[in-house]
């Protein structure tokens, strides 16, 4: 495997993204991965180049890219004071879905001109916020996504949000896998019921779970990480894009 870091035209500016690639003989499907509210970081490459070991071209964007430079953010101390936590909520804020819907068009269409992108739909996946911006990305691509992954994705079907992800259901042409954690005000029982049923009166075939830690549990650098949960996530996105994009059957 290799990583590089490439930079992106899109209709705001130049993004810049981790770029993975296989070792070995492509062409290879190709996969977006959104990170956390703390943005393009260390832990979220080496999460790209995971991914990327199982046979994926997986770009790993620097979504913020409109703001400049920015301090890094440490996710052990985002939310430690009002502080710090403003200033992650309105980089968070910042990131609009008008925005979001242009980044991944742009994103799409960086991996198409890849020779080492396999021809087909990509995958989305991402993490915390991440995985809202993933099924928005889905929404947003239509048939160009075949597969949506969410991991304790935050605020992916808040029924007085216009913006949020449920609503847009009957876009979405991927089969979706979100992961939930418990004790999540980001994404409660009622989310995940909403969700449920959107995505089942769209005709989204999709699965749903909750893992049996807490919100962050994915993230090597967030405070709430779970290994052993993180490692049932890495089995499970090996098996849904399997599925999906390689047409393996299960345990194959």
């Amino acid at each position: 495997m290799t990583q590089g870091t490439i930079e992106i035209a899109t209709a705001d500016g130049t993004c810049q993204a981790a770029l993975c690639t296989p070792a070995g003989e492509g062409p290879w499907p190709a996969v977006i991965m959104y990170p956390d509210a703390a943005g393009l970081r260390g832990t979220m490459r080496q999460m790209g180049e995971r991914l990327s070991d199982l046979g994926y071209l997986v770009l790993v964007p620097d979504f913020y890219y409109r703001l400049g430079h920015y301090d890094p953010i440490d996710m052990r101390t985002a939310f430690a004071t009002k502080e710090s936590a403003e200033r992650v909520m309105g980089m968070m804020r910042s990131y609009t879905v008008d925005k979001v819907a242009r980044d991944a068009g742009a994103f799409a269409d960086y991996l198409d001109s890849l020779g080492e992108k396999r021809p087909g739909g990509i995958g989305t996946t991402g993490y915390c916020m991440g995985g809202r911006l993933s099924l928005l990305a889905a929404a947003a691509l239509g048939e160009r996504v075949a597969a949506a992954a969410s991991f304790h994705g935050g605020n992916l079907a808040k029924a007085d949000d216009p913006d949020s992800p449920h609503h847009k259901a009957g876009a979405i042409k991927a089969t979706v896998y979100a992961a939930g954690a418990i004790e999540d005000q980001s994404f409660p029982d009622e989310q995940r019921q909403l969700l449920e049923e959107a995505l089942t009166r769209a005709g989204v075939p999709h699965t749903i779970e909750t893992y049996q830690a807490h919100h962050g549990f994915a993230v090597p650098d967030h405070p709430s990480y779970d290994r052993d949960a993180a490692e049932r996530h890495w089995n499970a996105t090996e098996q849904f894009f399997g599925s999906v994009l390689l047409g393996r059957q299960p345990g194959g």
